[in-house]
């Protein structure tokens, strides 16, 4: 990326790519900074800011062309560049993100799976191999792969993730429900489901 864009910029755009799949399925060609806008339930003029990002302009009275601001979108945030990423741990979460096939529309392709469950090494999910999770060094080294997806249980998450880092893995998105203890040249995005889930329910 060219630009620094903020996390919440970029968490609207990806939002905004999805509505503009739809409407290229659908084959509509325009759409509006308002249409945007009341699809997402926010505020036109911050549609309008996010996209201005972009260097995209639309056009007087019918608004993006839709192709144009998906490949703008695309571009800004590079999707197009291809990110290598391991998922560390076989399990229901490990398992139901190797068969998310969008990944790969974002410019994240999953090359394998890692446990030390010796029932799921050598197994498959979604043509991704499990493999034994003393190979990831290996591996990490051969493919210059840097980035893991932690979907290990809470109690093994910062020991796996010191083992992570030691294979010099630099980018951990963490799913686990801890906060991680790593050296400061590795960078860690959290997932916090539960977290996400209460802000939704907590006025319900």
């Amino acid at each position: 990326m060219e630009k620094k864009i903020s996390d919440k910029v970029i968490s609207r755009l990806t939002l905004y790519h999805c509505i503009l799949d739809d409407y290229i399925v659908d084959n509509i060609e325009f759409i509006s900074s308002k249409q945007i806008a009341t699809l997402l339930k926010i505020d036109d003029s911050q549609v309008r800011k996010d996209i201005n990002i972009l260097n995209n302009s639309g056009k007087c009275r019918v608004g993006y062309i839709v192709k144009e601001l998906k490949k703008s979108i695309e571009k800004t945030l590079g999707f197009a560049k291809k990110k290598n990423a391991f998922i560390i741990g076989a399990g229901n979460l490990g398992m139901a993100l190797a068969k998310y096939d969008n990944f790969t529309n974002y410019g994240l392709n999953i090359i394998a799976l890692f446990d030390n469950d010796k029932k799921k090494i050598g197994g498959t999910i979604n043509y991704k191999m499990v493999l034994d999770i003393e190979k990831l060094p290996n591996l990490a080294r051969k493919t210059n792969v840097d980035i893991a997806i932690l979907t290990v249980p809470k109690a093994f998450a910062q020991s796996t993730a010191d083992f992570l880092v030691k294979a010099n893995i630099k980018y951990i998105w963490n799913f686990a429900p801890v906060v991680l203890n790593v050296p400061d040249d590795v960078q860690v995005w959290n997932e916090n489901l539960m977290g996400n889930f209460l802000q939704f329910t907590y006025n319900i």
